[in-house]
């Protein structure tokens, strides 16, 4: 994305940065990080490791907490903030809604939209996308190319569909959510039964509820329930290739990274956090706030708060210990090997 913003626009953005250095540049046109910039371009220190490199960053603009000590350079703005990170996400989404390309409010030529379907204002349908039987739209919701709204389902307003997601029969989504590409919701529950030597599959007659300000990564699956609904609460942010089982009831503000695989009839209350890869076995309960770390195993109900790594999943603490001490095993067993052969 191409864009230029000027130095008095920054300075309207963020009233409460102390400004350093040789403010003749009024121009910027790009943002890139400390080691990689080049002159026009906005960077940020985020991370207190990354320290080193803002002296021979050739940035014009730096963000910078209040904490940093250094000077700026010849030709370098910095501007001291409180959080460098929080403040350049603010910016980005300024420069998005201000430069980014808005797709008209239109349906394609290409689209087919049952006319027992229900569209709100402002809203955009593109390219061979699909739209079902007393489907209902809210306003100003774009649904990009290449989608499927199934009958019966419902999506709120200001909602962003990105190329390819599948949204299936008697679905919800509340208002502002965003899926981005290849994203379906609604796909049948993995379940079956054993007879007589034969997997005769389940029907899954329920659905699956969105509510608002949810964010859903690239092919990511939402399972729809075996019978009720599986749910996704207010504010939860998915990341890509998620895998959400049947029944699923996901809290409010909860943040799931890429991989994640959560089978059927699991609970995560509020505000759990689970890092890369980690896998849930089925019917348990994730209590509010607890962290799960990347790659762990849980198989046994989480109580709120906990942080559990490893799998399976041990308290953090413990697990890093273990880590430590299975490191020494080689010298332990050569100290012991040693013991008995002067024996």
């Amino acid at each position: 994305m191409k864009y230029s913003i000027s130095f008095e626009k920054l300075l309207e953005l963020f009233p409460a940065a102390n400004v350093e250095g040789n403010t003749e540049q009024t121009k910027f046109s790009g943002i890139s990080a400390l080691e990689r910039a080049t002159s026009g371009d906005i960077s940020f220190l985020g991370n207190a490791k990354y320290k080193k490199l803002v002296p021979t960053s050739n940035a014009s603009v730096i963000l910078l907490p209040h904490n940093y000590t250094g000077s700026p350079s010849h030709n370098q703005i910095c501007l001291k903030i409180d959080d460098p990170s929080i403040v350049l996400a603010c910016l980005c989404k300024f420069l998005e809604k201000e430069f980014a390309s808005s797709p008209p409010a239109e349906i394609h030529s290409t689209a087919w939209i049952d006319p027992t379907a229900k569209l709100g204002e402002r809203v955009s349908v593109g390219a061979f996308s699909f739209i079902g039987k007393n489907a209902i739209i809210g306003n100003d919701t774009n649904i990009g190319t290449h989608c499927h709204v199934g009958d019966y389902s419902v999506v709120g307003e200001s909602c962003q569909l990105h190329p390819s997601v599948k949204l299936l029969t008697h679905c919800e989504i509340g208002s502002r959510v965003t899926l981005n590409a290849g994203v379906v919701v609604g796909s049948e529950g993995y379940g079956f039964d054993t007879v007589e030597g034969s997997h005769e599959k389940i029907p899954h007659l329920g659905k699956v509820v969105i509510e608002d300000d949810v964010e859903i990564g690239a092919n990511t699956c939402l399972d729809r329930a075996r019978f009720e609904e599986t749910r996704i609460g207010k504010g939860t942010k998915i990341d890509n290739l998620v895998q959400i089982g049947h029944n699923v009831r996901i809290g409010h503000g909860c943040l799931i990274v890429a991989q994640v695989g959560i089978a059927g009839s699991v609970k995560f209350e509020d505000g759990v956090v689970v890092g890369g890869q980690a896998g849930f076995a089925g019917h348990l309960t994730v209590g509010k706030g607890a962290k799960i770390a990347g790659q762990a195993g849980i198989t046994k109900n989480v109580t709120p708060g906990a942080f559990l790594k490893g799998n399976p999943a041990l308290p953090f603490k413990l697990s890093q210990r273990i880590s430590i001490l299975q490191k020494r095993l080689p010298e332990l067993f050569n100290r012991f090997d040693a013991r008995e052969s002067k024996d």
